[in-house]
């Protein structure tokens, strides 16, 4: 299949490299070993010592002549499908199955069915009217910004954004997205017409969304999603191109918020050491425990307080 999103989808990470090569930086950072995530997979050790589940993912890695190493689920073979799904338990869900869970908490939230769209089988309408939120405190618009979400062990982010169908690799337009954060910024779109406050509820939406994945190729292709959701976003409110700066913010808060994680020991895969001095301040004096782990325990990082701590202190 070699539709444009899929032709496109190819293409990401040299897109961002030539934008900035800061930016492709700054999207494959691990924020708790503060080294590059990890491949974290089989599929490329064929290609070199520096490709081994437990190496690092360079950026020269994945541009230039490598441009179109790492692909997204629906272009790689069924070969390297099938042995991904018995190796790791990787599959993925189509749009709309997607679509209906996200809807559940829609529904949960607002209190009643049909917020975003009405689902139709295998498919969906979409509700064009702008957005109501109930007459309550605590269920404003700017409260369902704020409403923290998180997708667990996310390969591409198709519960975040869905800028394709996983399954498929059909193209979704914008109007009709369904991903957590697609509804978050939907709703900025609708009720903010000056683009400084835009972009500052944007970068609340983007601070909401949480995301975790082992595999470091699932990983690069769900930070470029979201970038490219923002991309897509700016685009259809401003009609033209967001800043350099405005993009780091943006990966910034990425890199932080969909991170790299064994989903079962809460650690990174493969461990690494932090350096000996950590800048931020941590919850309950973990600094000390994290820093004596051979494989640290993640870290993620609450926006609003400005504080960081293990996501297992959340969980257990």
């Amino acid at each position: 299949m070699e539709n444009n999103i899929l032709i496109e989808a190819t293409r990401k990470d040299q897109y961002i490299f030539d934008l900035s090569k800061d930016l492709l930086d700054i999207l494959l950072q691990d924020r708790t070993t503060n080294e590059y995530i990890k491949w974290a997979c089989s599929d490329y050790v064929e290609l070199g010592e520096e490709y081994k589940p437990e190496e690092i993912i360079r950026p020269y890695q994945i541009v230039g002549h490598n441009t179109n190493i790492i692909k997204p689920r629906i272009i790689k073979t069924l070969e390297q499908k099938s042995t991904r799904t018995k190796e790791n338990a990787e599959v993925f869900s189509p749009s709309w199955l997607c679509n209906q869970q996200n809807n559940l908490v829609d529904t949960s939230w607002f209190g009643h069915e049909n917020v975003f769209n009405i689902e139709i089988l295998h498919d969906w309408v979409t509700i064009i009217n702008k957005i109501e939120f109930p007459n309550v405190k605590g269920k404003s618009w700017k409260d369902y910004i704020d409403c923290r979400r998180l997708e667990i062990t996310c390969g591409e982010a198709p519960y975040l954004v869905s800028r394709y169908d996983a399954v498929s690799g059909e193209k979704i337009d914008l109007i009709n997205r369904i991903g957590l954060l697609d509804r978050k910024l939907r709703v900025v779109n609708e009720n903010v017409n000056n683009e400084e406050e835009w972009y500052k509820f944007v970068i609340r939406a983007y601070q909401s969304i949480y995301g975790f994945e082992l595999q470091g190729d699932n990983l690069v292709v769900a930070r470029l999603n979201l970038l490219y959701t923002f991309i897509d976003n700016f685009h259809f409110k401003w009609k033209k191109d967001p800043t350099i700066k405005q993009l780091k913010k943006i990966a910034t808060i990425i890199s932080w918020n969909i991170w790299q994680m064994d989903g079962i020991k809460f650690t990174v895969p493969y461990g690494k050491s932090r350096p000996k001095h950590i800048q931020n301040p941590l919850f309950d004096g973990y600094e000390e425990k994290i820093l004596d782990l051979e494989k640290p325990y993640c870290l993620i990082k609450d926006w609003r307080s400005e504080k960081i701590q293990t996501y297992k202190s959340m969980v257990q």
